[in-house]
């Protein structure tokens, strides 16, 4: 049996999956985040592990002889985020997010101290990133910064949780603003500009090898094999890729998960950071990646439900649905009435500020156009959509740097709305597929990397794309009300975004 852990934002996602890749127990525990100042976004490490124990627990009560028989343990996480450790292993203070913008004024002097960091990083410098936050550290906490002797990952954390070792792989490594990306090997001239060193830095190695094996007090606790591996694993989306055997060049994916991102597989290294595209390693010897990252997808969805008082998000998608059928029965039977939805009010899903394409820490969420008629379906359905537009500045954005992209994959929390995906579909103008148990998403392909350490079988036989169960096609119709309101959505943005700094 083959165990994947998902160190998430909102919570631990944990899956067991046997040799014929079937998920035989999964649980998830759920996870908050603290914002003690504006633009501020951190979480305490050790809530990672209890809840890593919390998982394990879980998975032992949910089918104990799988459990028993794990032979390697694979491990995917949230991106960039800081977790600062002194010589003894001890954490130096809360962990800081990738969704964190408190660092806009470092990324400047950066790129100011390293005039290479496009060049060698294929990124530009966002405060969403690992290395922006050392500088801001040094800066505000210099009595902190003097004690860090390694910074880890997330996940990376939980490795060493579960093995004492200081390991990450190049897919985490390359969201830190660290890593030469095409060499594959942290650069000396980008972490001396951070006034870092590689002697604080983890070992690298790729996501499908062995970082070693667990501490002898995790084996007696749990109970797992003295030999029970732990793989390299990777960043929550390479990890993704893996789970959904997108590994050639040209396949593509979108996770609809706290945030939101459009992946897209690449045979060699090919930046873009003029359009706030990501280039990363993969999580496979000598392959790459390209993304987009919106930084609230999801999670917008459930802002809104809160926001507007629904019992969960089922009851939301559910009104929205009906309210989508009424307005197109209406439409149906005049057909010279406007569709309502082409006059409904606008979202822009800037919760956190964005990434792709503004690089915009600064900007925020916005309703427009609210009438005494809005009730919270048609605020539920502007979210929707606001998120949908998003994704669609993304896709432009990686079809600008090069990118070929025809259907897209669906995976993360998301995905379960069929409503959200016709959207999608009618906005970004492609086909969307889904496939059988994505919602996993990330701890499933951090199960397949732990099968590919354990040497139990090939890339090609691991990493198979799953069965699709359903294609959702764009209308028509509505995709050319979508493009309507899309060029609305972008003015908006741009009439904003001054106001926005100000």
């Amino acid at each position: 049996m083959y165990l994947g852990l998902d160190i998430g934002t909102s919570g631990i996602k944990a899956v067991i999956c046997d040799p014929q890749q079937d998920v035989v127990a999964q649980v998830e525990i759920p996870l908050t985040v603290t914002r003690p100042k504006p633009l501020w976004s951190e979480q305490n490490p050790e809530d990672w592990w209890q809840a890593v124990q919390q998982a394990f627990a879980g998975l032992q009560a949910e089918n104990p002889r799988a459990f028993a028989a794990v032979k390697a343990i694979g491990l995917a996480g949230q991106m960039h985020g800081a977790v600062l450790l002194d010589r003894e292993g001890q954490v130096l203070r809360p962990a800081i997010l990738w969704n964190d913008g408190r660092c806009s004024a470092e990324c400047a002097l950066l790129e100011q101290q390293a005039p290479d960091l496009r060049r060698i990083s294929g990124n530009i410098a966002m405060p969403g990133f690992t290395a922006p936050k050392l500088l801001w550290v040094a800066r505000y906490e210099p009595e902190i910064f003097e004690k860090i002797a390694t910074v880890l990952l997330p996940k990376d954390y939980i490795r060493f949780c579960l093995t004492g070792d200081y390991v990450s792989d190049m897919s985490d490594a390359a969201g830190t603003l660290w890593l030469d990306v095409a060499a594959r090997d942290w650069s000396d001239e980008l972490l001396s500009a951070t006034g870092m060193s590689r002697a604080q830095m983890p070992r690298l190695i790729e996501g499908c090898a062995s970082s070693g094996t667990l501490l002898p007090a995790i084996v007696r606790r749990w109970g797992f094999s003295p030999d029970c591996l732990v793989a390299g694993g990777a960043g929550d989306n390479a990890a993704g890729a893996i789970g959904l055997g997108a590994v050639k060049p040209g396949q593509a994916f979108l996770s609809l998960g706290t945030s939101g991102v459009l992946f897209v597989c690449n045979d060699k290294f090919s930046p873009n950071p003029a359009d706030a595209v990501h280039a990363f390693c993969h999580c496979l010897p000598q392959s790459w990646h390209q993304m987009s990252v919106i930084l609230s997808a999801a999670s917008c969805v459930g802002w809104v439900t809160r926001l507007a008082g629904a019992k969960n998000e089922v009851e939301l998608l559910s009104e929205i649905a009906v309210l989508d059928q009424k307005e197109a029965d209406q439409t149906f039977s005049d057909p010279c009435q406007t569709d309502e939805r082409d006059a409904g009010p606008l979202f822009l899903p800037y919760l956190s500020g964005e990434r792709t394409p503004h690089n915009d820490p600064q900007a925020q969420g916005v309703f427009f156009g609210l009438t005494h008629e809005t009730d919270r379906a048609v605020l539920g359905r502007a979210v929707l959509e606001g998120v949908a537009f998003a994704f669609a500045d993304g896709l432009e954005a990686l079809l600008a740097a090069g990118g070929d992209i025809d259907a897209i994959s669906v995976i993360g929390g998301g995905a379960r709305s069929s409503l959200w995906g016709q959207i999608l579909a009618n906005t970004l103008g492609r086909e969307l597929h889904y496939h059988v148990a994505t919602e996993v998403g990330p701890a499933f392909g951090a199960a397949r990397l732990a099968r590919l350490a354990a040497g139990e079988g090939s890339i090609a036989e691991i990493c198979v794309t799953p069965e699709i169960r359903q294609i959702i096609r764009p209308d028509p119709q509505q995709q050319a009300v979508a493009q309507i309101r899309l060029t609305r959505y972008r003015d908006l943005y741009q009439t904003l975004k001054g106001k926005f700094a100000a």
